[in-house]
């Protein structure tokens, strides 16, 4: 299962928030754990788009005039995110993104497109095997496992922007 194509014109991004957040609520109760207020509202500011947010942009868009959210605060959230595997931290770029199968604990390929700034969740079982048996043949035993890759998605190809010169996105660079 992939995550849904955002550039595609019928996406409901709307709806794939809502759908997320019902989807945590859900699994969080039936895991007896809380999601919290902060928590729900760390996880909402994550789906408002399909790109990687890091932690700092995070703490602006939660703050306000009349209250700042603190860094720890953020951060417990999000370990607790990741923990019950409603996010993905993407290490390359040191943000964090939705996670589009989140009732499955799974490996994943993270696709980012280095024009848009758009992340695409995808896996594959073939190559998780693969990885496990190098890991296995090496006496290694795989506990966790994200793949990125970065390249240009479709929209992008098709809109011709890789004639840019190769500019990155600029959210790829913060």
């Amino acid at each position: 299962m992939t995550m849904p194509d955002i550039a595609d014109p019928g996406h409901n991004h709307a709806a794939c928030i809502t759908q997320a957040l019902e989807s945590a609520e859900r699994l969080c109760a039936a895991r007896g754990v809380r999601l919290t207020p902060l928590r729900r509202r760390v996880l909402e500011q994550i789906w408002q788009n399909h790109e990687a947010i890091k932690a700092y942009d995070l703490i602006h868009q939660l703050s306000s005039d009349d209250h700042t959210v603190k860094p720890p605060t953020v951060y417990r959230a999000l370990d607790f995110l990741l923990a019950q595997g409603l996010i993905h931290r993407i290490e390359s770029l040191n943000g964090y993104v939705g996670c589009a199968r989140p009732e499955h604990e799974h490996r994943c390929l993270l696709l980012i497109c280095r024009r848009c700034g758009v992340v695409t969740e995808t896996e594959n079982p073939v190559i998780n095997r693969v990885l496990e048996d190098q890991a296995r043949g090496q006496g290694f035993q795989l506990e966790h496992q994200i793949m990125e890759g970065r390249g240009l998605c479709a929209h992008c190809r098709e809109q011709g922007q890789a004639h840019a010169g190769g500019q990155e996105n600029a959210a790829l660079k913060r």
